[in-house]
């Protein structure tokens, strides 16, 4: 999400005088050779977080599961292919099983291209070509000219919401006012106007109009609409309810702690109002977009009882554990990243713009939804829930259903 401020072809075998002749080699394409899944979009897909299990205040080195490479996407692992855009390692759309993954994703993208107001490039969902640089529809249009896309997953509209915005002004509240006159976000001029009819119906066309962008590029690459599947996803839930926190909202040990500085009443806002609105706004652009090739993966209570500061798990340090790789980890510890501020980042290896982001096992658990959403070639729509404890395969156990 985007942080404002500080805070085989199988060689076609030809029947010919009784004989079976293979047919030339084909170079691949679409409908020709390895089966690719693409995913485009913002933070929530790009793998943002993505090298962090779980959360310490004691030391990183407890909970750095992909290292300082974390983010590398070029050829040579030697640094992002576009700063900041942060495509992790763990990110979900590498699903394995003969099925080869590309990230076009990008941290903090909108539906449209931008540069943020630090001079990073943030590439959206449309044609966008200056420079060097393009929009995710035209890396995307490029990429399956040449290669066999069968699915593109997508996550876009939560910064159109100015999402990152809000989880700075709701922790500016919270850090700001005391617990015996709480200064709630939720109506604050810079949340509510983000849920005004009007501003919900505009931020559903952009997303519509993405949804076309990544169709027509498609086409343009020589692809049938009913030859490849868009899979919209949606966003999941970060924080529990407030009754949910495991810290109290007296004090400030909520974030200077947890860092989940929201107030009970903001984080039953954000749950009951918030994440519904985007949410429905995502899938229901579906239907204004025209398109008829879409699964849907609903993920909006994939990490409950995982979640940032939630009473049933906590930080390392807290759960008696002092690494990641320890038995049970996956179980005790939260899949989203602490909201960091300048304070708490500081020159540690950490970003603020991870906060409130799947994390490692967030990530590992995505890419078993996205997997079973993939269902072998012929994707599904479904809703994605943790299933059990424990891992299968180095991933959370998870269901879809």
């Amino acid at each position: 999400m985007r942080t404002r401020r500080s805070l085989a072809l199988l060689l076609a075998p030809l029947v010919f005088a009784g004989l079976w002749v293979a047919a030339p080699a084909q170079a691949d394409g679409p409908g020709s050779g390895t089966p690719w899944v693409v995913s485009v979009g913002d933070s929530y897909i790009s793998g943002e977080a993505g090298r962090w299990a779980g959360n310490s205040n004691v030391s990183p080195s407890y909970i750095d599961a992909l290292g300082g490479t974390a983010y590398y996407d070029n050829p040579t692992n030697t640094a992002e292919q576009i700063p900041r855009c942060h495509r992790s390692k763990s990110a979900e759309i590498y699903i394995g099983g003969g099925v080869n993954g590309l990230n076009l994703a990008c941290s903090g993208a909108e539906t449209s291209t931008y540069t943020d107001s630090s001079g990073y490039f943030k590439p959206g969902l449309d044609f966008y070509n200056s420079n060097g640089q393009q929009g995710q529809a035209l890396m995307l249009q490029n990429f399956a000219a040449t290669h066999n896309v069968t699915m593109v997953a997508v996550s876009i509209g939560g910064n159109d919401f100015n999402f990152a915005g809000i989880v700075t002004d709701c922790v500016a509240d919270f850090l700001g006012s005391p617990s015996w006159w709480p200064n709630y976000c939720k109506d604050d001029s810079t949340v509510t106007s983000e849920m005004t009819s009007s501003n919900v119906a505009a931020v559903k066309a952009k997303i519509a109009t993405a949804y076309q962008n990544i169709r027509q590029a498609m086409r343009n690459a020589g692809y049938a609409d009913n030859s490849w599947t868009l899979l919209v996803q949606n966003y999941p839930s970060p924080l529990p309810n407030g009754s949910g926190f495991r810290y109290s909202q007296s004090g400030y040990t909520r974030q200077s702690t947890g860092g989940c500085g929201f107030w009970n009443a903001d984080a039953d806002y954000a749950n009951g109002t918030l994440l519904p609105t985007i949410n429905n706004t995502v899938t229901g652009a579906i239907g204004s977009s025209g398109l008829t090739n879409t699964r849907t993966l609903n993920l909006a209570s994939a990490f409950n009882g995982r979640r940032l500061c939630e009473n049933t798990v906590g930080l390392l340090e807290e759960e008696g554990l002092t690494s990641w790789t320890q038995p049970g980890a996956v179980n005790k510890t939260e899949w989203i990243n602490q909201i960091r501020t300048t304070s708490t980042a500081g020159s540690s290896p950490y970003y603020i713009q991870e906060s409130l982001h799947p994390n490692y096992w967030g990530q590992l658990a995505l890419r078993s939804c996205v997997r079973q959403a993939y269902n072998a070639g012929s994707p599904k729509s479904g809703t994605c829930t943790i299933s059990s404890t424990g891992l299968t395969n180095g991933e959370p156990r998870m269901s879809l259903h």
